[in-house]
């Protein structure tokens, strides 16, 4: 699994640097994959949200492609590259199908310990366009994943025979590897 995220991050160019991998658990997660930025961002284009969006399938993919079969190791990062493309599409206006719009509000609820809850504002025909924009770009990202691993399967293999030997590798381990 995280052999699959440390490739796709690899193989894709102008992504933020690995830091390190793991697969030593640590809290709820079995393992990591930590990536650092060159330089400090407050604003991303919509190709580095893909990439990012991409990246977070990586591990689950590794898991279909090596493993044939699914696990809820990658609930997380679903998670996230769920709520990454549910944002490009309702909050910052990078949907090509709807447009530069905003989606639904946020609203906290100051006296239910601020939890924050979507105003919906749409139509029941919008929700439903953006809940197939949203599956066709983390479909895309998941796709796109795939390929870079089935491209790379030999270096993914490499990768995860040097986690389960050394159990932690960084950024330059893993280009030596690749390489």
């Amino acid at each position: 699994h995280e052999a699959g995220h440390a490739l796709v991050a690899k193989m894709i160019p102008g992504s933020d640097p690995i830091h390190k991998v793991t697969i030593i658990p640590r809290g709820r997660a079995l393992g990591i994959t930590q990536q650092l930025p060159i330089d400090e961002r407050h604003t991303y284009s919509k190709k580095y949200l893909l990439d990012s969006i991409t990246i977070l399938l990586g591990g689950r993919v590794a898991e279909e492609l090596v493993l044939q079969h699914e696990t809820t190791g990658a609930g997380n990062d679903i998670e996230r590259a769920t709520e990454i493309a549910r944002k490009m599409i309702c909050e910052w206006g990078m949907s090509e199908k709807l447009g530069p719009l905003n989606y639904g509000k946020n609203e906290e609820h100051i006296f239910l310990g601020k939890e924050i809850a979507r105003h919906r504002d749409f139509s029941e025909k919008t929700a439903q366009e953006i809940d197939e924009e949203l599956r066709q770009i983390v479909a895309g990202c998941y796709e796109r994943a795939k390929g870079l691993e089935q491209q790379n399967i030999s270096s993914l293999h490499a990768i995860a025979s040097a986690l389960l030997e050394k159990e932690v590798l960084d950024g330059s381990e893993i280009d030596t590897i690749i390489r």
